[in-house]
């Protein structure tokens, strides 16, 4: 909050001492409760680890709205309150009819919000719920699904360390290339950190599509989406030049795999059957149809599999089977490890290896038949758990488009919201599509939109199961 009132302070938007104030309360409540609590165990249990995640991601989203209640941009509690949970969980669904009238230090706060909240989940991943044996992130701790924390470094801090770094590296690297591609600085910064937490807030109104006639930006912003959806501890290996690591990883070849195999899908029908410069937000295209089709779907595809939720065209008017294609999309989610939301890749491929193993275990009832990633036997234990993790996911998504209809929302916007808050999307469909935002949204279904981001973001189990009555009763 402190760096964004000194953003507020270069650019002169008259809001400096109000996000400084809200900056003071948060250190000051923050320090508070620091000192009341010196003489707490140091050592945490599981149970306390699930309460810590939960309820920390809950107390920043709180203290979060302050910069948009003081300064008067989200006057709204509830309003301010889902607009700093979409940002830390890095949805990028928002609230705000005109971005562009945002004063600059609230709406870098915006992007901040993001930035943590992608780096924040990287760390949770990789350093902190596999202690906990939690979600499907047990797939870092076990030694044959792939990377571990203890790969990078024995010590979590360590890790944790090496990951932010190789984030913030990215950052910097994007907001350079897009400020030579033609970005202004500020602009550059905000969908660097938008980018690189898969989150998608935009300083225009129109998103990424403002810039539709300077495809260069858009594929920086593409390439740099790519890398935010695949998993961080393959770009540390990268660095560290064990490319090997990376080429004969399953997950990521899928992932490469999923988004060549869409994007060709998507190009060729928006190509033959739509026009692009209909449904694009801002500027025709240009550099030819060809050219302009497969910008749009690699974009396209690459956004919502990435749950980034950046837009550069309404593919909802390109044709009914790619709208049916990109609300498909929104359940495949990123890679392990990465910033996207979504079911995740790894989860995927090991439901598909499974499925295929049971016509094999059907013709040979006696045979052992192990699940394998990366060459290696996965134990039944992690199999189980995806196959409960994606049964929950499914559930969640019907509860929660069941209660959005409640609030007299629409059948395709009500599956869309589920789909979109639970896969930390950002865009859905129907009312709430890309060229439009959630302040339509009654306040009680901005709450449950924001619960169902929050339970995607932290991996289903780690939230609810503070809900179950086993949780609370005595050891």
């Amino acid at each position: 909050m402190l760096l964004s009132a000194l953003v507020s302070f270069l650019y002169h938007d008259g809001v400096t001492l109000l996000i400084t104030a809200a900056g003071l309360i948060t250190l000051s409540i923050g320090g508070l409760v620091m000192l009341l609590t010196r003489s707490h165990r140091k050592e945490m249990n599981k149970r306390e680890g699930y309460i810590v995640v939960t309820f920390g991601w809950i107390i920043m989203s709180l203290s979060g709205t302050l910069p948009y209640v003081l300064t008067g941009s989200i006057p709204n509690f509830i309003n301010a309150f889902f607009e700093t949970m979409s940002g830390y969980t890095t949805t990028g669904a928002s609230i705000l009819n005109d971005i562009e009238i945002i004063p600059k230090g609230v709406l870098f706060w915006r992007s901040t919000t993001h930035w943590i909240g992608g780096m924040g989940i990287i760390v949770l991943a990789i350093a902190i719920l596999p202690l906990l044996g939690i979600g499907g992130m047990q797939l870092f701790a076990a030694e044959a699904p792939g990377p571990s924390a203890d790969k990078l470094h024995p010590r979590i801090t360590d890790t944790a360390k090496r990951l932010w770094l190789i984030y913030f590296g990215y950052t910097i690297a994007e907001t350079l290339l897009l400020k030579l591609a033609g970005m202004s600085l500020f602009d550059a910064m905000n969908h660097s950190m938008a980018t690189l937490s898969t989150g998608g807030f935009s300083t225009k109104n129109a998103s990424v599509a403002y810039w539709n006639g300077q495809p260069i930006i858009q594929y920086i912003i593409i390439l740099f989406m790519f890398l935010a959806g695949s998993n961080f501890v393959l770009s540390y290996f990268a660095f560290k030049g064990r490319i090997q690591k990376i080429i004969k990883d399953e997950e990521f070849k899928l992932y490469f795999k999923f988004v060549a195999i869409f994007t060709i899908i998507a190009a060729l029908i928006i190509y033959f059957k739509a026009d692009a410069s209909v449904s694009s937000i801002a500027h025709p295209m240009v550099w030819g149809e060809g050219e302009s089709a497969f910008r749009h779907a690699l974009f396209q595809v690459l956004t919502v599999i990435t749950t980034t939720g950046f837009v550069t065209a309404d593919y909802t008017l390109w044709t009914p089977f790619l709208m049916v294609f990109f609300f498909g999309l929104m359940f495949l989610g990123g890679s392990a490890g990465s910033t996207s939301g979504g079911v995740k890749v790894v989860r995927h491929l090991i439901l598909i290896k499974n499925g295929f193993l049971e016509f094999k275990r059907t013709l040979h009832p006696n045979a052992i038949l192990p699940v394998r990633y990366n060459t290696k036997a996965i134990s039944g234990q992690i199999v189980f758990n995806v196959l409960g993790f994606f049964i929950l996911y499914m559930l969640s998504f019907i509860i929660g488009a069941l209660v959005f209809s409640m609030f007299g929302i629409d059948f395709d916007s009500a599956i869309g919201l589920s789909a979109s808050s639970l896969g930390n999307v950002g865009p859905a469909l129907g009312d709430f599509g890309p060229v439009n935002n959630y302040a339509a949204l009654p306040p009680l279904a901005q709450l449950w939109s924001s619960f169902l981001m929050l339970i995607g973001r932290l991996e289903l189990f780690t939230v609810l199961i503070l809900l179950s009555p086993f949780f609370w009763r005595n050891r």
